[in-house]
């Protein structure tokens, strides 16, 4: 006869071990510092202006 396995343990397992991916997928995503995601929104912001300073508004002529 085989070995005996408890399933509830298995799957108790299983689901640690894509709670461990998920949380380390959200580390990456939101682990970041305040003053990081600030400086960040600081740079994005100045990109956009800088952006739309040189964007060309051509009025349409009917």
């Amino acid at each position: 006869m085989g070995n005996v396995i408890n399933l509830n343990r298995f799957r108790k397992r299983a689901e640690r071990e894509v709670s461990a991916k998920q949380a380390d997928v959200n580390r990456a995503k939101f682990g970041r510092r305040k003053a990081e995601r600030s400086a960040e929104q600081t740079r994005a912001d100045q990109a956009k202006e800088h952006l739309d300073q040189h964007r060309i508004d051509r009025e349409e002529q009917p």
